[in-house]
């Protein structure tokens, strides 16, 4: 049964969520495992959903299971985040994101969506594009993120979840950033962090970890991005509309 199952009672008024799905270059991972740790955010809520794995997620020094997306609530910043550890099947994307969409909506959630796209890296950092739908759009317009420079698609959970949002008119945000297209990318996890969240959430949030220990963090994500390159088609990405013309 699909279903949001809150574990820890947190007050919350119109809060910003941010989505973590595995994708390119596992910016959205990234982000939102550092922004859990870095606000050591509380276990809000287990996600049952069709279209995700029939599995369960165990944590270092701790014996409760828990499923393999879950949300974490900060309540003093009014922010959730959805940690993802699997990929969605691309046939049930759909109904995932029905799934979240209702809740989403109860609770009044401004969901901001994070996606990589494949950019051969070089000196200049990565461009960070920011996209939206129903209302959000002139929040967007407030903040200094650049609009897209070329026409592009997003496909996965998180192009399903946009889709969702755009055919009903609900407010909802998309932060696009330039990844490497082979292995994690810890400098556009922390351009979608200090351009792009910190700014739509009004958050100030230290990255000095994502800097310091880029090589690391990539070691830590390479068996994941390994196992992400068998079900390419299920990441969350953005990708430039001519490859489809």
């Amino acid at each position: 049964m699909a279903r949001i199952s809150v574990v820890d009672d947190v007050t919350l008024e119109d809060p910003v969520l941010v989505e973590g799905f595995p994708g390119i270059g596992l910016v959205g991972k990234i982000a939102v495992d550092h922004l859990i740790d870095a606000y050591e955010m509380d276990h809000y809520a287990n996600v049952h959903c069709e279209g995700l794995p029939r599995v369960t997620t165990y944590h270092e020094s701790a014996t409760t299971l828990t499923t393999p997306v879950r949300l974490y609530a900060d309540e003093t910043r009014n922010l959730i985040a959805l940690q993802s550890d699997v990929p969605v099947n691309p046939d049930a994307a759909v109904e995932f994101a029905g799934c979240l969409a209702g809740w989403f909506d109860e609770e009044r959630v401004l969901p901001v969506y994070l996606s990589g796209l494949p950019q051969e890296k070089d000196e200049a950092p990565p461009g960070l594009y920011g996209v939206s739908t129903g209302d959000a759009s002139s929040r967007l317009a407030e903040l200094d993120i650049d609009e897209p420079s070329e026409s592009g698609i997003v496909s996965g959970p998180t192009g399903a979840m946009l889709a969702d949002a755009l055919e009903r008119d609900a407010p909802a945000i998309g932060l696009v950033v330039e990844s490497d297209p082979q292995f994690p990318d810890p400098e556009a996890a922390r351009v979608l962090i200090v351009d792009g969240i910190d700014a739509i959430a009004g958050t100030s949030t230290s990255v000095e970890g994502l800097v310091d220990q880029a090589t690391e963090i990539r070691e830590a994500k390479r068996q994941f991005a390994k196992r992400m390159q068998q079900a390419t088609q299920e990441s969350s990405q953005a990708e430039p509309l001519k490859m489809y013309q």
